[in-house]
């Protein structure tokens, strides 16, 4: 029984994975993860900088945008530090406080992610629907709101999955499968009953990005239904250009996490490196590919980095 307690109660450290059977290439796969994360970071900050410093941006969709660019931050800075560790120096190690800190972020800022994302969805049937009314309806006041509701909705869901994470007890192999903590991962090493955190951890994503995509796919009905009714053809393809970025927004959110989740449940035959490259691309893609998108296919956006970049080469 004291052989018990010892276990339960010492501190626990996990061992983070790399990219398994590819330790010795992880200095040359380092070098296009640094590039992803440095694009990440980079492209994110300029989008939320233009946002800031432009008054031509100061409209609902760029706010919202903004906070998409802030979820995306998140999320890279939440998991650079373990993954270039573990790539450059080998640092595996990490406390369950650690990691439930980094879990906490990792899932905080998708859940931010998919309800920024369903906020975008209204600002676009909003904007094509009911034009006349769109600054009247999504007042700054508004979309203040909407953020805080989206911070608080986040911590609510989540608290509680990290409470029962800290009854747990931990007396098997502590090496966790990912180069981040994932919850499903930290579960596995559990050697007490996991079956109300799995429930409560399968509820926090049915409320979440379930429920979300249920919304943003009404919403997008919607949306076509009111473009279908516009006489002109060219009021149409305007109409429906408006919401290209977003819907790639969309695409590069849900698609990897459809992908992660089907590996997991029917992926046992797949070499152990293809699941943790899946999830690796799972919280790499839409924060490299977001900011990508935006510049692309949104001239205002475009403009106004390629605005910030020349003012700060003159200045420089």
């Amino acid at each position: 029984m004291s052989a018990f307690q010892n276990i339960t109660f010492s501190p626990i450290t996990f061992l983070l994975t790399g990219i398994p059977g590819l330790e010795a290439f992880h200095a040359w796969i380092s070098i296009p993860f640094c590039f992803l994360y440095v694009t990440a970071l980079s492209g994110n900050s300029l989008i939320l900088f233009a946002i800031i410093t432009q008054p031509s941006l100061r409209e609902p969709m760029y706010y919202f945008l903004s906070m998409l660019s802030t979820s995306d931050l998140g999320l890279s800075i939440s998991t650079v530090v373990t993954m270039l560790g573990i790539l450059w120096f080998n640092a595996r190690e990490i406390s369950f406080n650690a990691c439930l800190s980094q879990m906490f972020f990792i899932q905080l800022f998708t859940v931010m992610e998919s309800s920024v994302l369903l906020a975008m969805a209204f600002d676009r049937f909003v904007a094509i629907s009911n034009p006349l009314r769109y600054a009247s309806i999504l007042t700054d006041l508004k979309i203040a709101q909407i953020g805080v509701a989206i911070i608080i909705r986040g911590t609510l869901i989540l608290t509680p999955v990290m409470v029962l994470l800290k009854r747990l007890s931990f007396c098997r192999s502590h090496v966790l499968h990912h180069s981040y903590c994932f919850h499903p991962d930290v579960m596995k090493l559990s050697c007490t009953d996991t079956r109300i955190n799995s429930a409560v951890g399968l509820t926090a994503l049915i409320t979440t990005a379930g429920v979300d995509s249920v919304f943003i796919v009404l919403s997008y009905a919607l949306i076509i239904k009111t473009v279908l009714n516009i006489a002109s053809p060219e009021e149409r393809k305007k109409a429906f250009s408006t919401c290209i970025s977003h819907i790639g927004a969309v695409a590069v959110f849900y698609l990897p996490l459809i992908s992660l989740s089907f590996v997991h449940r029917f992926g046992k035959w797949a070499p152990p490196y293809v699941h943790t490259l899946i999830a690796n691309a799972y919280l790499l893609i839409p924060p490299v590919m977001n900011p990508i998108i935006y510049s692309v296919k949104t001239n205002q956006i475009r403009k106004a980095i390629l605005k910030v970049i020349h003012s700060s080469v003159t200045k420089s």
